[in-house]
């Protein structure tokens, strides 16, 4: 017997032995919430034989207790798994296998795989919940998932692609899968693996319009993560200062959002909440890096504050002047300003994207900055990154024809940028979220204060 059988049986042994537990009124290992299902403990692998331990393509790792999402409640991820299936069912799907970071965190509420070459996916049947990962992970996966996780070995290059044949069991009949996230040769490798009554059907647009809305817990959050921004931003201004590098600026700001995720949230996991700090000849495009550039007096700063929560992406966006602007400046900044203003105010109920966007293009038109400007004035948030996630419908552009409703949640965040050598060169954006409520009204969440009667530092 390979030690993958062997590993299996030891699993299902304990399992069963865990169940009788249960049934008897003992916690087994891995509670973590009354409610949640757990798993028995399991072996890691059953030999030390160097050809069974080759032969091993899955296995179980459930290394410590379950432990909370950190964001949401048991009834909020629940409540996702539940539309997911009633979408699967009128869709006449038999499961769905995601493999992008957006769609695996919203439907488990919380686990943010790291992929580092490695592909990573959540099966949904009618009865199952697995995330699938790679064992140089260890227990994390299994215990950021809500219900069970299978773990793939390395030792033998498609073992990913046999972990999900294993899982998907004697389920036949359409899999839904995003095409706009699984590439044409895994796509094809997942095809020669599964079983001929197993054909792919793309469930990336309907799952991003589940996405589109945000659910009160959800909302919150953002409001959370839009705060956090702002903390990140009075950070970089206190480091402001003549002479300081880039760099340091943006140190000082994700270090003091870190602080604050961490005071919201004790049981999240930390990570990738960045800065960008650009100033000078920097500022000329949105994204980008951060720079050793010094600070001068005179210059144009852009300061992004992004901080990410298990996912759950916010940004306040500034343009900031160092002790003084020029005239060239300031007639482009308060044209950008002018426009962000009204932009705000269009962001209401029955609004449709592509008049948002065509009203502001006017609008630059009639300063003479149309021809500077760089991106869509907004789009929706949620879970996306620097790196993930991208809600396409819901953006403030003229080729999106989405109208906004209620629980939808957008930025708007218009910006031009002036080539150098031109009088008031540089990159000019700021950046609100905003909250379309149930009731219809729209809340700014964003605090820190915008344009040049607050943002002209003097140091």
């Amino acid at each position: 017997m390979s030690s993958w059988a062997v590993g299996r049986s030891v699993w299902a042994a304990g399992r069963s032995l865990w169940a009788a537990k249960q049934s008897a009124g003992t916690k087994g290992p891995g509670v973590w919430a009354a409610g949640w299902p757990v798993c028995a403990p399991g072996s890691r692998r059953a030999s030390n034989d160097v050809t069974s331990f080759r032969e091993t393509k899955t296995l179980r790792m459930y290394n410590g207790q379950k432990v909370s999402p950190g964001l949401f409640s048991q009834k909020e991820v629940e409540g996702r798994i539940t539309r997911l299936r009633q979408h699967m069912e009128g869709e006449g799907l038999a499961a769905c296998l995601f493999t992008s970071i957006h769609n695996i965190t919203y439907y488990t509420g919380g686990f943010v795989y790291c992929a580092f070459g490695r592909p990573y996916g959540l099966l949904v049947t009618p009865e199952k919940h697995v995330t699938i990962s790679a064992l140089v992970d260890g227990g994390q996966p299994w215990r950021r998932s809500p219900h069970d996780n299978i773990v793939y070995t390395d030792w033998q290059r498609e073992n990913y692609f046999r972990a999900v044949v294993e899982e998907l069991g004697e389920v036949r009949g359409p899999l839904g899968v995003e095409y706009d996230h699984l590439t044409l040769h895994a796509s094809r490798t997942l095809q020669h693996h599964l079983p001929h009554s197993n054909k792919l059907v793309d469930v990336s647009n309907g799952t991003m319009k589940m996405r589109m809305i945000k659910s009160h817990e959800e909302i919150a959050v953002i409001k959370n993560c839009a705060a956090t921004s702002d903390v990140g931003g009075w950070a970089c201004a206190a480091a402001l200062g003549e002479g300081v590098p880039e760099y340091e600026i943006a140190l000082a700001g994700t270090r003091a959002m870190i602080n604050n995720i961490a005071k919201l949230y004790p049981d999240s996991e930390l990570m990738d909440t960045w800065v960008w700090f650009q100033s000078g000849i920097n500022t000329d495009g949105a994204h980008n890096p951060v720079t050793t550039r010094k600070i001068q007096k005179g210059d144009i700063l852009s300061v992004s504050c992004l901080p990410l929560l298990q996912g759950y992406y916010s940004s306040l966006e500034r343009t900031w002047f160092l002790d003084h602007c020029s005239d060239a400046h300031l007639k482009v900044w308060e044209a950008n300003v002018a426009v962000h203003k009204r932009g705000i105010e269009l962001i209401r109920p029955g609004a449709k994207c592509s008049e948002i966007a065509q009203e502001l293009n006017e609008m630059f038109a009639q300063f003479g900055l149309l021809k500077y400007r760089m991106f869509g004035y907004g789009h929706s948030f949620g879970i996306l990154s620097h790196y993930y996630g991208r809600e396409a419908d819901l953006e403030l552009r003229e080729d999106i024809d989405t109208v906004l409703e209620p629980g939808m949640v957008v930025s708007m965040e218009p910006m031009v940028t002036i080539p150098e050598g031109e009088p008031g060169a540089g990159g000019y954006r700021e950046h609100d979220i905003l909250v379309i409520n149930d009731d219809g009204t729209v809340d700014d969440i964003t605090g820190f204060p915008f344009g040049p009667e607050h943002n002209i530092f003097k140091k």
